[in-house]
């Protein structure tokens, strides 16, 4: 191991030191909370930290780890004992639960939604739940009621949205890995953003029980970590059947370390024979040189790797965002009417009647950017409007997919940038929600389609910003396109870059 310091591990050496006792998970858990302790007034990246609670679930990971030489159940796993930080969109039995939201800042989960569900059996510690935009709705992290998340590396800057928090949390070495959620971008785009590695897996290969709900048909969760390796060990414990949760798929279980841990031949060249399609529209006007050349240096080194490059052309990509901020604020306009300020959530303190309690909640409750998204998807969804916008946009969705379906027929996976530029100042969009907006217009036709994407580190700008890579798969190929994120992760080390200063002589 190049530094020895537990915060540089990978996961699993975490577990490794974990399963030898070099560590407790009580002492990295504690080491966690003390770096968060320093560091979140800066970076705002934790909504609700409990070290209380922590530290029971380190103890008791501790005990699962001791019982182990004597075959004791219950089962230990490769996250044992090992802190992840959770978006705060997922429910978690007595954890604070806001969705980034004034309207649900003192909600108090009373269940686990199924992703928690599946780290609490895997016995993996949950440090706390990270900043987000209000209910998902952002690429910046600026819509959150409880402030906006620093960029790790450069704090005048945006971490990305909407899961800023999570990505700001693994750059800046405050948790081992973190959640995140996909609806049009916000795995991919912070994780860009923020020069760490996130997937967004296929519509269904995680469920969404206990996930707050923005846009149902889009919503999709996925882990967040330093390396494609780690995503993968954060996958296996994530993807699964949940009954619950009607659009989870029945699959047989998957093991998406898979190709990682196959045997690699000797050669030079272990992704020979790798199709790589380009699409044109990925790299026309509105893309900037810096990200343009980074991703080019990307392409090349995998050519090096025995990739060949087929160009390939995804005609519709361009009305992804049309298409996406049709259906999108419909499905919210549907979801957000259950906070009404009857049951729970914010309620407002003074109103003369039903109705006016309900306008005031809501009027109170919500943001600026969670009203404009209702009152859009409010409009396209009404008498009148319905045919001429969102059947529509179904239409074309349908064809999105079409696009990508001819496309995999040329090649084994996509390749193109992630996001359109670096990270841009704090304040700098918010006043052109259309600017902000296409801030993932490499993203969305992905969502659009239920295909799995991800974003890995592959350089920097010259603002000394972090750039993604983006790699599209076809349907339920995550574990092929994790290994070809290894691959060029072993040839490369811009997944190991650290932010400057994050890091001081005590390690925290």
């Amino acid at each position: 191991m190049p530094n020895q310091s537990p915060l540089h591990f990978s996961l699993r050496q975490l577990s490794s030191a974990l399963h030898t006792k070099k560590i407790s998970s009580v002492e990295l858990t504690q080491m966690y909370l003390e770096r968060i302790a320093v560091h979140n007034s800066t970076l705002n990246v934790y909504i609700t930290t409990n070290a209380e609670m922590s530290l029971a679930q380190a103890r008791h990971a501790d005990a699962r780890l001791a019982k182990n030489n004597s075959h004791a159940l219950p089962v230990i796993s490769n996250l044992t004992g090992i802190p992840i930080a959770q978006k705060d969109i997922f429910c978690a039995k007595d954890w604070r639960t806001t969705c980034g939201s004034k309207m649900l800042e003192n909600f108090i989960a009373p269940y686990d939604a199924h992703v928690i569900q599946q780290f609490n059996e895997a016995g993996a510690v949950n440090l706390g739940k990270t900043n987000m935009d209000e209910f998902a709705m952002g690429s910046s992290n600026e819509t959150s009621y409880f402030g906006a998340v620093k960029n790790p590396w450069n704090h005048d800057v945006v971490p990305g949205g909407s899961s800023g928090g999570s990505a700001a949390a693994v750059a800046a070495r405050l948790c081992a890995a973190a959640t995140g959620t996909d609806t049009g971008g916000s795995i991919r785009q912070p994780a860009a953003l923020c020069g760490i590695s996130g997937i967004k897996p296929t519509y269904g290969v995680v469920s969404r029980y206990g996930m707050i709900a923005f846009a149902s048909s889009l919503d999709q969760a996925g882990p967040m970590a330093r390396s494609a390796e780690d995503l993968a060990l954060m996958l296996n414990t994530m993807a699964g059947f949940d009954e619950r949760d009607s659009t989870s798929l029945q699959r047989p279980p998957e093991n998406y370390l898979r190709d990682i841990d196959a045997k690699q031949s000797s050669s030079s060249q272990p992704l020979s024979g790798l199709r790589i399609g380009l699409p044109q529209e990925f790299f026309a006007d509105g893309l900037s040189d810096d990200v343009a050349q980074a991703v080019a240096a990307a392409i090349v080194e995998y050519q090096k790797l025995g990739a060949t490059v087929v160009n390939i052309s995804l005609p519709n990509s361009k009305l992804s965002i049309p298409v996406y901020y049709v259906i999108a604020p419909a499905e919210a306009s549907s979801n957000l009417s259950r906070f009404d300020g009857v049951r729970y959530g914010y309620r407002a303190k003074e109103y003369s009647d039903l109705t006016d309690m309900y306008q005031k909640s809501r009027a109170q409750g919500f943001g600026a950017e969670v009203k404009r998204r209702i009152m859009i998807g409010t409009y396209v969804l009404s008498h009148g409007y319905y045919d001429a916008y969102y059947v529509q946009a179904q239409k074309i969705r349908r064809l999105i997919a079409q696009d990508f379906d001819h496309a995999f027929k040329q090649c084994d996976v996509i390749m193109g940038p992630t996001t359109p530029s670096t990270a841009f100042k704090l304040g700098e969009k918010g006043d052109d929600p259309v600017q902000m907006y296409l801030s993932d217009i490499y993203t969305i036709a992905v969502n659009l389609a239920g295909l799995p994407g991800m974003s890995i580190p592959a350089g920097f700008g010259k603002n000394k910003l972090p750039i993604g890579l983006q790699i599209i798969g076809n349907y339920f190929s995550e574990a092929q396109m994790l290994n070809v994120a290894h691959c060029y992760q072993q040839a490369t080390d811009w997944h190991v870059r650290i932010p400057p200063n994050i890091i001081n002589d005590r390690g925290l």
